[in-house]
């Protein structure tokens, strides 16, 4: 059903923002107190724990120091990976996006099977089309995070020795997929998402004339007969029982009784 495939799409979102919560660990650890290069030379042994607790007292947030501070100082890993994290969502949400512009094709040369809202007055020379702008400017941004995360990638692996210097480069382009991100996905809830509708006449007429019903009489006839009585439908229009009651694969009765798709969700 079409809410069947709708909670696919909710249930990747559920994922991705789990992955990222699942990287926050990692990214609350601190490197001060590690000085230079991880030894902590010159600096109170308790520096990076207190200051850690103050800054989480102020911020609400969950910081520590750093177990190793040559990890933390040498490496963005925490980084990297919750990048990653977030190139998950981008990529579910590029996913989203273009089943929705697809789903909304039409009105009558599409797919057509939902609408959306109609945002903009139209095309300046098609009137009454419904452009999927937000699913346009959705899959552009995903694809600014997508090339962010190749970026981040290589600022990540570029930390030579104890010291790492691509950190303006990984933070610049983290903190620009997070505001794509966020920004994008809440301008899509609010300007499509939650104006999408069934279209129910359409999705009826797709459904009875698709030829993959024919998998319900798999069990009874055989794969061979059913792909035939397919095959013979597709050649000559017409309809799945028209072709299966032509070849005397099945009577009537026993097409109404076996191909229901109401039964094959």
């Amino acid at each position: 059903t079409l809410g069947q495939e709708i909670s696919g799409w909710v249930s990747q979102l559920d994922h991705g923002i789990a992955h990222v919560r699942a990287s926050l660990t990692h990214l609350c650890e601190l490197a001060l107190g590690g000085t230079a290069v991880g030894t902590g030379l010159n600096a109170h042994p308790e520096f990076g724990a207190r200051v850690a607790k103050e800054l989480g007292r102020a911020t609400g947030l969950p910081f520590v120091s750093a177990r190793n501070k040559f990890e933390a100082l040498a490496a963005n890993d925490a980084l990297v990976n919750a990048h990653g994290a977030l190139k998950t969502i981008a990529a579910s949400l590029t996913k989203i996006a273009n089943d929705v512009r697809w789903l909304a094709s039409g009105p009558r040369c599409g797919i057509g099977e939902i609408s959306i809202p109609e945002n903009e007055p139209g095309s300046s020379i098609m009137p009454g089309k419904v452009n999927p702008t937000q699913s346009e400017a959705m899959t552009m941004l995903c694809a600014q995070v997508l090339g962010n995360d190749v970026a981040i990638n290589i600022g990540g692996a570029s930390g030579n020795f104890e010291l790492n210097v691509f950190k303006p480069l990984i933070i610049h382009n983290f903190l620009q997929s997070v505001r794509l991100l966020a920004d994008g996905a809440e301008s899509f809830r609010d300007h499509c998402a939650t104006g999408i509708e069934p279209r129910r006449e359409r999705v009826a007429e797709l459904l009875q004339n698709s030829l993959m019903l024919v998998t319900a009489l798999n069990p009874h006839i055989g794969y061979d007969k059913a792909a035939e009585i397919a095959k013979k439908a597709h050649k000559e229009g017409t309809t799945l029982k028209q072709a299966a009651l032509a070849l005397g694969y099945v009577t009537a009765q026993q097409f109404d009784q076996w191909v229901r798709p109401e039964k094959m969700v």
